[in-house]
């Protein structure tokens, strides 16, 4: 019995070695996967609201806001005006807003969208690929991507007409 319970006591040492060495090696390298400002952000393919398969890539060559929400998050209910108003805003600048509802069915995005007049796309994440993709915590999360496909900011939380404003400005000013 004493023999197993070291050969237990070894294994586990093993494994606890091998995941230190692990997050080390991850974190040295860079290759933890969360895009961070500076990197392409990366392309999805997701259902739309209209019935079709959208990528990112359909958006090269635009401004891009992209922004992760749910209408079971209140802050994400709450900066729906200021998205839809700031896509009105830019849009003839060659701005584009999407919207990516986390984990929700169409019914109830649907009836949201329909109470709110949201006007731009929003696409469907029911598995959260998008979300596994950008690396999506907190919600509401908003990525700003230039019209290369750069990320060049990006925002966890609330955002005020304000706040969104600037950064669509940068984003413009930066093609």
């Amino acid at each position: 019995m004493g023999k197993s319970k070291k050969t237990v006591q070894i294994i586990i040492l093993l494994i606890v070695v091998l995941l230190g060495a692990y997050a080390v090696v991850t974190v040295a390298m860079g290759k933890d996967g969360v895009p961070k400002v500076g990197d392409q952000a990366p392309d999805f393919q997701l259902l739309g609201m209209d019935g079709k398969v959208h990528s990112l890539k359909e958006y090269d060559g635009k401004a891009k806001v992209i922004n992760f929400w749910g209408t079971y998050c209140p802050p994400c209910v709450r900066e729906m005006p200021a998205l839809q108003n700031q896509r009105e805003k830019w849009e003839s600048q060659g701005v584009e807003v999407i919207g990516v509802n986390v984990g929700e069915d169409k019914m109830t995005v649907e009836n949201f969208v329909a109470q709110t007049g949201v006007k731009f796309p929003i696409l469907m994440d029911p598995d959260r690929d998008a979300v596994s993709r950008y690396k999506v915590g907190a919600m509401p999360a908003t990525y700003f991507v230039s019209s290369k496909g750069e990320i060049v900011n990006i925002k966890i939380g609330e955002l005020d007409l304000n706040t969104l404003d600037n950064q669509i400005e940068q984003l413009v000013n930066a093609k």
